[in-house]
């Protein structure tokens, strides 16, 4: 196992949560991190209880803070009370200041932006909830929302949240054919998109894509249009055009009481079947965790600008752009565009202009704006920024140092973050900390409150001490957390909970160092394994990464009869061995010298189709420099 915990290269921890941040609680003020967090792992429905009954706000207080079991996938959190996660996240506010700003949308074109208060976003929300309503949505129902980033598409989530309906967010990247299996697994009724979305300088058509898909989807009986930009599409009988029917009504929506584990939404994520898996969050635990770790993972304080430039389409958007933030009473910031267009520079530019404080974005995206001069970066002024973050996958060596050192100047607090769509929120992070804890560059790090991790080996026992590497699971519950798979309970049983008992086994591996750190590894079905040598494909993808020509890696293994996996075939041989090579020249005998055998990789050019509109709009980029200007067209 490759680990990284000897670097030398640490940073300070500025936030503390006693200093730099509100109390948790009135029940928990003043206590350091280590007290609060031994205090949630020991008595979790103090830590948990106490916190909700002031952070949130109940129409009806609940009566009891826990019953789970994890052994038999049992999850509730604050039964017997009820409330309405769109009046968290806009009511309360409104009623404090009303012309604070909940979002500031950053459109495609640079300087275009638009600010949208919590007065406003509250009136676009009740809108467009009695505009469902009147169309028949009822409490219960699925809502599918196939927009791209923007105003309406949050008000859209928060209407349902509002009136009860479940969303279920499609990535507006998606092909027709994905689309349609999304909806007819939620067994969705209503569609809300746009007539057409604008990214990266270009205009894309969603409307023909949701035609496509309601085809095959009978149970759809209406779709809401709305208008990004002032073309006109074919409007069939099904549809609704959105702006019109929703400028006639009224701005004033009674909010619908909630019972806690009444379902808020539903996302789909990969499954190793190749089925999307309908991931079920519920309403106050889900809420709760949201807002807790978006205060205390990126040490936001009120009155920041937070800039998550995730897609809603993905969990990160939807805890760190809509749910999190907007509980919080945070400006957010909505990306619509590319991190190149028009230039390289594009995100430090809306940095300088939106003054944005903290900026969370993916190690993908950072290793393709890392090939470029740094000028792109050095001409804008970060200096409102206070904490970096990353979220998606274990962000490599080179683009943290690059990350760190360029865009923050090596001052900012660079937050490796770790967590899943099921987990609902970070799990995993250098922060919160005691004042001055120590930072490690590309490595999670610390427990978030409540969280328990725990490795396992492969049968089944719990590994002890430090230095050990295995299985991570999480061993007790978490209000945030995933309840079920939609209509497929036994699935999220046999994925989460059957493999280590009474664990959620996360699927990821990782190394606890020899001070106690988490770094997470990969996953644990990317593990390629050489005449019994496992090797976790991150670690080997890290390696790639670090040749000044290699814009983006994804490794896998090739079978071997005798090896279990190995040597690349003979149709990408020469390849192989220029990478080979190259490598090792590289490394030379480094800690990753081990990892560049002819038994570990070969390179396929292929793109997945669905991702990019699937009728052809997937670009083949391998092998290809981030400055050719095919990537950009």
């Amino acid at each position: 196992m490759i680990t990284f915990s000897q670097s030398k290269l640490c940073l300070s921890s500025s936030s503390s949560i006693s200093a730099a941040q509100p109390d948790l609680s009135s029940h928990l003020a003043g206590k350091t991190y280590s007290d609060l967090y031994e205090l949630s792992v020991k008595d979790p429905e103090t830590f948990w209880g106490s916190i909700a009954k002031e952070r949130l706000a109940w129409t009806k207080p609940f009566d009891q803070v826990t019953d789970c079991d994890l052994s038999s996938g049992k999850i509730n959190w604050f039964l017997g009370g009820q409330l309405n996660v769109s009046v968290n996240c806009l009511d309360v506010h409104v009623a404090k200041d009303p012309d604070r700003v909940a979002l500031i949308w950053e459109k495609d074109e640079p300087g275009t932006e638009e600010r949208i208060t919590y007065r406003e976003l509250l009136e676009m929300t009740c809108r467009l909830a009695n505009t469902l309503k009147s169309y028949g949505v009822q409490r219960g129902e699925r809502v599918a929302i196939y927009m791209p980033v923007s105003p309406m598409a949050v008000a859209a989530m928060m209407a349902c949240a509002r009136i009860g309906a479940v969303h279920t967010v499609v990535f507006a990247g998606f092909s027709s054919e994905a689309l349609a299996g999304r909806i007819q697994d939620a067994q969705c009724k209503f569609v809300i998109t746009c007539n057409q979305g604008v990214r990266g300088g270009r205009i894309f058509d969603l409307k023909s894509t949701v035609d496509k898909a309601v085809k095959s989807c009978p149970s759809i009986r209406h779709v809401f249009v709305a208008k990004r930009i002032n073309n006109s599409v074919p409007m069939g009988k099904l549809d609704i055009s959105l702006d019109e029917v929703m400028a006639g009504q009224s701005s004033v929506c009674a909010p619908e009481p909630m019972d806690s584990e009444e379902m808020l939404f539903m996302l789909y994520t990969s499954g190793s079947t190749g089925k999307p898996k309908g991931i079920v969050h519920t309403q106050a635990g889900y809420l709760l965790y949201a807002s807790l770790t978006h205060q205390y993972v990126f040490d936001y304080t009120p009155g920041d600008v937070f800039g998550c430039v995730a897609d809603i389409g993905w969990i990160t958007g939807h805890s760190y752009v809509v749910y999190g933030p907007l509980c919080n009473g945070a400006t957010s910031v909505l990306f619509e565009s590319t991190p190149v267009y028009p230039n390289p520079g594009r995100y430090w530019e809306t940095v300088q202009r939106l003054r944005i404080n903290q900026f969370y974005g993916a190690p993908t995206a950072i290793r393709l704006l890392l090939k470029y001069e740094e000028n792109w970066v050095k001409k804008y002024d970060r200096s409102s920024l206070k904490t970096l973050a990353s979220v998606g996958e274990p962000i490599n060596h080179e683009a943290w140092e690059w990350f760190h050192n360029v865009v923050g100047d090596g001052r900012c607090p660079l937050v490796d973050t770790w967590w899943q769509t099921e987990t609902g929120g970070v799990c995993i992070a250098p922060l919160p900390a005691e004042p001055g804890a120590e930072i490690r560059p590309a490595m999670a790090m610390r427990p978030f409150f409540g969280i328990q991790p725990a490795l396992l080996g492969e049968k089944g026992q719990i590994i002890t001490g430090n230095d050990v590497s295995g299985a991570l699971c999480i061993s007790q519950p978490w209000p945030g957390m995933a309840r079920t798979i939609f209509g497929n309970h036994q699935r999220f049983m046999d994925a989460y909970f059957k493999p280590y008992q009474g664990q959620y086994f996360t699927g990821d591996g990782a190394y606890r160092t020899e001070d106690g750190y988490y770094q997470i590894t990969g996953r644990m079905d990317d593990v390629i394994n050489i005449s019994g040598h496992r090797l976790g494909t991150a670690e080997i993808e890290d390696a790639l990464d670090e040749h000044p020509d290699v814009p983006e890696t994804a490794v896998i293994g090739i079978p071997h009869e005798i090896k279990g996996e190995g040597e690349a075939p003979d149709e990408t041989r020469f390849l192989f061995h220029f990478i080979q090579s190259e490598l090792r020249l590289l490394h030379g005998r480094s800690v990753c010298a081990p990892l560049i055998g002819r038994a570990a990789f070969w390179c396929d050019a292929r793109l997945y189709a669905d991702v990019g509109g699937g009728e052809g709009g997937a670009t083949l980029m391998a092998h290809r420099s981030p400055t050719d200007p095919a990537l950009h067209k």
